[in-house]
């Protein structure tokens, strides 16, 4: 695993998760609530909810009130590049695409802003082997 990925898990407090379901069987959820499960700060934004997991709901990153470090996204590819640069405009650090979401534009945009960028990968997974190996 990265350092990059390593340094991302133990430093960030604060995640928005962009597409949160409230369905506890959807995958957005799982990740969540073991995020959450692991001491991270997630604010979930979906114009759709107001509250998931015991948190407020935020229409957009624009919305959210105060710092993000990580913005988790769990919606399909072609839907990436506004996240991206609403990321870059509310100063998160990361841009986090789940597993399946895959968008070059967006990771280019993110990283010309100076974000870190992670694609098609799984927060949940990464946290769960670093915690095995004792590295968190």
């Amino acid at each position: 695993m990265s350092d990059a990925v390593m340094d991302i898990l133990r430093e960030s407090k604060t995640i928005a998760v962009v597409g949160l379901s409230d369905d506890p069987s959807r995958p957005s959820n799982e990740v969540a609530a073991y995020l959450q499960s692991e001491g991270y700060k997630i604010i979930p934004v979906n114009p759709r909810v107001t509250e998931v997991l015991g948190a407020v709901c935020y229409p957009d990153l624009h919305a959210v009130p105060g710092p993000v470090d990580v913005v988790d996204v769990f919606r399909r590819s072609e839907h990436v590049v506004p996240i991206a640069r609403a990321a870059v405009e509310v100063g998160a650090k990361v841009l986090w695409l789940q597993d399946g979401v895959v968008n070059e534009e967006a990771a280019e945009i993110a990283r010309e802003a100076g974000l870190a960028v992670v694609m098609d990968d799984c927060m949940l997974r990464r946290h769960a082997v670093l915690k095995r190996q004792g590295a968190l």
